[in-house]
Order: C-alpha cells, then structure tokens, then sequence
C-alpha cells in the first residue's frame, strides 16, 4: 500500500512539473498531500494482531504498530489516550488498553489531523464517549477535510488536562509537519509525546496543512526546552530526549544544504541532498519530496 503510494505520488510530481512555477507549486503540494491524507485515512484491511505494549512507567504505555504512537496514561478517573492510530485499529487498541486498565477512557488528545493518528476517534468516542482534544489548527484542519471524529474542545498555545490527581500538559509550540502539531508532556514522568513533529526517517511536510521545513528547527528547539527525559515520536521507538536534539540538528543540516543548492542555482526538480551521513531524519521518500517544499518557502 505505502510502496504504491509514492509511485503514485512521484509520477503526479513529475507531470507537475511540466507547468508554470507556481503551478508547479501548487500542483506538486497538492498531490503529495493528497494522496499522503488518501492513504492515512483510507480504509485498510483488517488489523488483526498487530499492536504491541511498550511500558515507560507503571501508569504510562506506548502502543506500537499499525499508524501513529500511541499513549496511555492510567489515572485512578480513567485513561488518557494520545492518538488513536486508523479506525480499523480500534478494537485492537480497546482491547489492548484493557490488559492496561480496567479504567474507562476518558480523553483522546490528538497530536495533528492526520487519519493515521486520529482514525478512531469517532468510533472511540462512540463507543467510550471519551472526550476529543487537539489544537484549534488541526481541529479546522479536520473541519476543512471533511473528517470523522473532530475534536470538540481545543487550545491555542497552552493547556493543562487534569484527570485523577495527574495531569497531561499541551503545548503548541509552532509549525513544523502542520500548522497544528501538539506536544503533550507527562510531568510526572518526564515524558513526552511528540506526533510526526518527530518521525523517524522523517519529517514529512505537509504544505497543503501549512508546514514549514524552515522553521521546524524553531518548533523542535522549543520542545527541546521542556523537561523531559523521555519521548514517544509519531513513528518509530521509544527515545530519548538526545536523540529529539539529533533530529532537530539533522533536520537543520538538510534544510541547510536545501538552501545552500538553491542559492547555487540549482532548479528544484534537480536537488539531491545529501543525507546518507545523517542516523534518523530525512530517510525516507516522502522527505525527498518535502524537498521541494522547502525549496519553495527559501525561494519566497
């Protein structure tokens, strides 16, 4: 499914290619993401048994596998969940939070709109009535779309969840993979839970969401400032806050050299970043075409 979606994504970029610069633009931003949101939101086949249970601590897990990261945090009120990975995950993430707690779920705080991250949370809250939450910029993204399960209460800049004596605090620290990435910290466990802002072999920039590679640097740097030990990314195992500090330096380096071919002359269709000396970001294909993203936001 995901091999043939970057065949679909990179034959659009290249008949993209053969129009005007600003609709070169607009044409390649829009297929890339398009088929990026088709693919996340999708139907998929069943999941069957694919989630694993990853521990960080006696009330806080990680389910692993089959879309985004996916947090449980227990409190003696009920759960807290961060991201509810594809609809079709949900009986299995039902099921998995049951060998956790016996707890009802109360919340699910979502770290951006993508269906790979906020798939269950129209059955979740049907079948729990778990509260949804995310920031305002991924709820109008949700909106604009046209997605299921769009969350009902929203932040700005800072919000603290308070559940059973514990609490989850949201960030929004800027743009990076949206315009809508929350980070959510786990106070009490020096923990927090990052979404695609930290996606190894990523990032994917999401333009028609209004990402930014040039200022992700900024938005990770922040993030970098919170006092945490551990980090849950959107994709990928459990880190720690070193390894964030590798990725945001990584990203930078990219970015850098993105920049340094363009003040080279170089046209967009023929970067070719080097990135093989880099250990988490920038791997995969959908970074090479957020390439040309960030060559798009250097040119304006």
């Amino acid at each position: 499914m995901f091999a043939r979606f970057i065949s679909e994504a990179v034959g659009l970029y290249w008949k993209a290619m053969n129009g005007s610069s600003r609709i070169r633009m607009t044409a390649v931003s829009l297929a890339l993401s398009g088929l990026f949101l088709a693919w996340t939101q999708a139907p998929q086949a069943p999941a069957g048994n694919q989630l694993t249970i990853e521990k960080i601590a006696d009330d806080l897990h990680v389910l692993v596998g089959s879309g985004g990261n996916v947090a449980v945090y227990t409190t003696n009120a009920g759960l807290i969940l961060v991201d509810d990975k594809f609809e079709r995950n949900v009986p299995e993430i039902l099921e998995k939070v049951k060998t956790i707690s016996d707890k009802p779920i109360r919340y699910v705080l979502n770290t951006h709109q993508h269906g790979d991250h906020t798939g269950g949370n129209a059955m979740i809250k049907d079948k729990t009535g778990a509260v949804l939450f995310a920031h305002v910029n991924a709820r109008d993204n949700m909106v604009e779309r046209k997605m299921p399960g769009v969350p009902g209460e929203t932040f700005t800049d800072k919000k603290t969840i308070k559940l059973g004596g514990k609490q989850v605090q949201a960030y929004y620290f800027g743009r990076g993979h949206t315009n809508g990435d929350a980070v959510y910290v786990f106070p009490a466990r020096k923990t927090m839970h990052m979404g695609d802002l930290f996606s190894y072999g990523g990032p994917f920039l999401d333009y028609s969401s209004k990402a930014s590679g040039v200022e992700i640097g900024t938005t990770l740097g922040k993030a970098l400032g919170m006092k945490v030990e551990t980090v849950i990314p959107g994709h990928g195992p459990i880190s720690k806050k070193e390894d964030l500090a590798t990725y945001r330096r990584e990203i930078e380096t990219a970015v850098s050299r993105v920049k340094q071919q363009k003040s080279a002359g170089v046209a967009k269709d023929q970067l070719k970043v080097k990135t093989d000396d880099l250990k988490i970001c920038c791997k995969n294909q959908l970074w090479e075409r957020s390439m040309q993203g960030i060559w798009d936001e250097v040119a304006k």
